[in-house]
C-alpha cells in the first residue's frame, strides 16, 4: 500500500529533488515516491511497500516521465523480489502500466533478467531479490551520469546550431530531475545553458490536459532561478510568429528504429511550427528511449488517458466535484479525445540527443550506429 507524508512547505528542498528513492526502515524495504500530482502545491511523499502500489503510481502520473520511469520499473521487481511477491506477476503489471514509455519495459527487464539469473544460478531468493535491487540501483546511475553528459552535448549542438547565443528555448510537458536519476533530458540541456550564461529565456508550454508545464517545469525553472515564461499551448504559434523562438527543446517517451518520435500530446504541431518558422527541433533522450522493435511511427502504441482529465480540471488544494475527481469544465456527459502522446516523424527533427551523441540528421542507419556503439560502451 501507498501512505502519504506531508512536508511542510517551509521544508526547502535542494535543487535536485529526489524524485525517487529506495529505503530499508525497520519494517522492510520501500520505495518513496515525491508525488507530482501534488506539486506545486505541495511536496508530498507515497511510500510503496508492494508492486501494486507502485503500479497505481505509475497510472496515475505520481511517478512520471521516461528515464524515471525505468528506474521505477527496475525497484519495482525488486520490491517485489525482496518483499516476497511473485516476481514474473509484478513485472509484467509494471511493465503495462504504461504502454507507450520504452524505459518502463526496460527498466522492469533489466531488474527481471537480473532476478532470473541469479535465481537459476542459486537457487536463493535472498539472492535473487539482492541481484534485482542491484540492476535497479545500476540502472538509476547510469541514468544520472547520462543526463550529465545529455546536457553537455545538447548544450554543444545549441551552440553550434545558434552560434550568436542568448538562446531562446521552448520546451513542452516536463523533463528535468523530476523525470530523471539526474537533472534531466531536454531541460537539462536548458539548465546547462543557464548555468554558463547562455540561457535568454526559457519559453514554457504549459502542457494540457495535465499541465506538467505549469506545475512541474515552471516549478524547477522557479527553483534554478532561470529566466523562464509560462504560456497556453495554443500561444506558441504566435510566440514563433514573433521570432522569438531560437530552439525547440523536447524529451521523448519512445523513439522508434526510424526516429519517429513519441512524446507528450502537443509535441508534434510545434514541430510543425518549427519546421515553418526555420527553428531546429531538437529531442533530448537517453539511448534506453530508442526501441528498435518499434519499425516506425505507426508502429508506437499511444496511450489514451482517461476523458475526465480534460472535462476536469485537478487543483490539489481546491475541494472536488467531478468523477474524476477534479473541477468540471465541461458539460455532464461531454466525450474528450486524450491521447497522452503524439508522434513526430523524422523528417521534422533536426537532431536527437542522447548520452552517447547527436543523431542528424535523423535516419534509421544513424540512430541503429548510434545503439550499436551504446552496446559496446556498456559490453565494455
Amino acid at each position: 500500500m501507498a501512505d502519504q507524508d506531508a512536508r511542510n512547505g517551509e521544508d526547502k528542498r535542494p535543487t535536485g529533488i529526489p524524485a525517487l528513492r529506495w529505503e530499508e526502515p525497520p519494517e522492510g524495504p520501500v520505495l518513496v515516491l515525491l508525488d507530482q500530482t501534488r506539486l506545486p502545491a505541495e511536496e508530498v511523499e507515497l511510500v510503496c511497500t508492494d508492486p501494486a502500489a507502485l503500479v497505481e503510481a505509475i497510472r496515475s502520473l505520481a511517478v512520471r516521465g521516461a528515464p524515471l520511469l525505468g528506474i521505477a520499473g527496475g525497484y519495482g521487481v525488486a520490491l517485489a523480489a525482496v518483499r516476497g511477491f511473485e516476481v514474473e506477476e509484478a513485472a509484467a503489471a509494471l511493465a503495462g502500466a504504461r504502454p507507450t514509455a520504452a524505459n518502463l519495459a526496460v527498466g522492469v527487464r533489466r531488474a527481471q533478467a537480473a532476478h532470473r539469473e541469479a535465481l537459476a544460478r542459486t537457487g536463493d531468493t535472498r539472492q535473487a531479490a539482492r541481484a534485482a535491487l542491484s540492476a535497479a540501483r545500476a540502472l538509476h546511475r547510469e541514468d544520472t551520469e547520462a543526463s550529465a553528459r545529455m546536457a553537455a552535448h545538447g548544450l554543444a549542438l545549441l551552440d553550434e546550431l545558434l552560434p550568436a547565443g542568448g538562446h531562446r528555448v521552448l520546451t513542452h510537458c516536463n523533463t528535468g530531475s523530476l523525470v530523471s536519476g539526474g537533472e534531466g533530458t531536454a531541460f537539462a540541456v536548458a539548465l546547462a545553458a543557464h548555468r554558463s550564461g547562455r540561457l535568454r529565456r526559457l519559453w514554457v508550454d504549459e502542457t494540457r490536459p495535465l499541465l506538467q508545464g505549469a506545475r512541474l517545469t515552471a516549478y524547477e525553472a522557479a527553483r534554478n532561478e532561470m529566466a523562464y515564461t509560462l504560456l497556453t499551448d495554443n500561444a506558441a504559434g504566435s510566440l514563433f510568429a514573433a521570432g522569438e523562438v531560437d530552439a525547440v527543446l523536447i524529451g521523448a517517451d519512445r523513439i522508434a528504429a526510424d526516429g519517429s518520435v513519441a512524446n507528450k500530446v502537443g509535441s508534434y504541431p510545434l514541430a510543425v511550427l518549427a519546421r515553418y518558422h526555420h527553428v531546429p527541433f531538437v529531442v533530448v533522450a537517453p539511448v534506453t528511449t530508442v526501441d528498435p522493435d518499434t519499425p516506425d511511427g505507426a508502429s508506437i502504441e499511444v496511450e489514451q488517458r482517461p476523458g475526465y482529465e480534460v472535462t476536469e480540471i485537478t487543483a490539489p488544494q481546491v475541494s472536488v466535484a467531478g468523477a474524476g475527481g477534479g473541477i468540471p469544465v465541461a458539460p455532464l456527459g461531454t466525450q474528450a479525445y486524450n491521447p497522452a502522446f503524439d508522434v513526430t516523424p523524422p523528417e521534422l527533427v533536426t537532431a536527437i540527443v542522447t548520452e552517447e551523441g547527436v543523431v542528424s540528421p535523423v535516419t534509421t542507419e544513424a540512430l541503429a550506429s548510434l545503439c550499436a556503439r551504446s552496446r559496446q560502451v556498456t559490453i565494455s
